[in-house]
């Protein structure tokens, strides 16, 4: 089970296209006011999940479901799966046909041309008294729609990075776990100097810059019209430190490739002694390189975690919107959030509370290090963020290309980030 984030944004362009022209829709969905779920409930609802029709979560379901129809005798929900290959295509070719599901799982950016085209209901209006229940990052990413007011997804479970550091190859420079860098900042600085004392062969650096790194350090991506606008003095900045980083031997030239499986990879091998990754790199550790688990401690990531989102939303076109509503509101809530964590290991509930609950209940059937782990973790998502989901894969390709020129000293820190934004403004799936 893993965040599987689409970023197409050919496909999510031209659908948000075909969909408004289809529909005449401007942007919003349904709920102008709230919606009552506390009378009698009635009726049939589709509900449908991506992928998690297995012999891990089928009985997990099965037993959810029946004790929403057992509180509300008169609802029957019918729960449908989807593949995980080809999920986006379904959902739009759903929206297109007016066959949404009634309550269904979608992550930000498979939902965004379905806000645009006013086929999601707006859950902040149906029941202004949600917000407060749910991650303040994930509730933040469902309600940042270009142009479009309200909220469009229930966090249902979230996952985030962490920092892996190497112990014993920081030890002959003075650094223990008491040290560790808080700051994307004060890590650069760091990488520099345990680079210099040892001579290029402890190296702290293991990717590029991304577009989380700018999230991270608190720069502003977009403005309020959804333009790109984090060429700041502050990124570049960040971008001639990593430039800096890398004349100073604390980052290996295969880094520049922009790929994240050399970034773990390379740390697997013990080319560097930093890497990002989630609380489940513990397993790849212990299953693949188990001396150097002991070498490796988990902290945070420097800056403003990131954070992933998988969600729950409601069709605006639902038939019985209030046993929609107070289906999506049933299975999200904390209780039925922990529990299903508890299966999916790894993740966090995207309730507001609920992670001490998971963790305590589950760590003393994991490794003590994924254990820990997701401790790091779970504490880091009350100030997690999201990544825009507006950015997209080919966004990502051209900063990397651009970002490569930049850290080898081929091309100006400022000009570098001027590039990309410009290529982001220019390649906008909102516009």
């Amino acid at each position: 089970m893993k965040f599987r984030m689409t970023a197409a944004a050919g496909i999510a362009a031209v659908a948000s296209l075909a969909l408004a022209g289809c529909t005449g829709a401007t942007g919003g969905g349904g709920a102008a006011g709230p919606i009552d779920t506390d009378g009698e409930l009635s009726g049939t609802i589709q509900f449908q999940t991506w992928s998690l029709k297995n012999e891990k979560f089928t009985p997990y379901f099965e037993d959810l479901i029946a004790e929403f129809e057992e509180e509300h005798p008169d609802v029957i929900v019918d729960w449908i799966d989807q593949p995980g290959d080809g999920y986006q295509d379904k959902i739009l070719s759903q929206a297109n046909s007016d066959t949404l599901p009634d309550v269904l799982n979608l992550p930000p950016d498979i939902a965004f041309p379905l806000v645009q085209a006013g086929k999601l209901m707006d859950l902040a209006a149906a029941d202004p008294e949600l917000e407060e229940g749910y991650n303040a990052g994930g509730w933040a990413a469902y309600s940042q729609f270009t142009g479009v007011e309200g909220t469009y997804g229930l966090p249902w479970y979230l996952g985030s990075d962490l920092s892996w550091w190497n112990l014993e190859k920081l030890a002959p420079y003075g650094v223990t776990k008491a040290d560790l860098p808080a700051e994307t900042s004060d890590w650069l600085e760091l990488a520099k100097t345990v680079a210099a004392d040892s001579g290029g062969s402890v190296q702290l650096v293991s990717s590029m810059p991304g577009l989380d790194t700018f999230v991270s350090a608190g720069i502003d991506i977009m403005d309020e019209d959804g333009a790109f606008i984090f060429d700041t003095p502050e990124a570049v900045e960040i971008v001639q430190q990593y430039a800096d980083a890398y004349a100073a031997g604390a980052m290996p030239a295969e880094a520049l490739t922009g790929s994240y499986a050399g970034n773990a990879e390379m740390y697997l091998q013990g080319k560097v002694a930093y890497t990002t990754g989630g609380s489940g790199f513990a397993g790849d550790l212990r299953t693949k390189a188990p001396t150097l688990l002991e070498q490796t401690t988990a902290t945070a990531r420097p800056g403003i975690p990131p954070l992933f989102v998988q969600g729950l939303n409601v069709s605006a076109d639902t038939e019985n919107p209030s046993a929609a509503l107070a289906f999506a509101e049933f299975v999200t809530n904390e209780e039925n959030q922990v529990e299903f964590v508890k299966l999916a290991v790894g993740f966090a509930p995207g309730t507001a509370e609920g992670a001490d609950e998971v963790v305590s209940s589950v760590s003393a059937d994991l490794d003590p290090a994924q254990a820990e782990a997701m401790t790091v973790m779970f504490d880091a998502l009350s100030t997690a963020e999201a990544t825009p989901f507006q950015w997209t894969g080919a966004m990502t390709d051209y900063l990397n290309q651009q970002m490569a020129l930049a850290i080898r000293g081929d091309l100006g820190a400022e000009e570098a980030l001027g590039k990309i934004v410009e290529y982001a403004n220019d390649n906008r799936i909102d516009q």
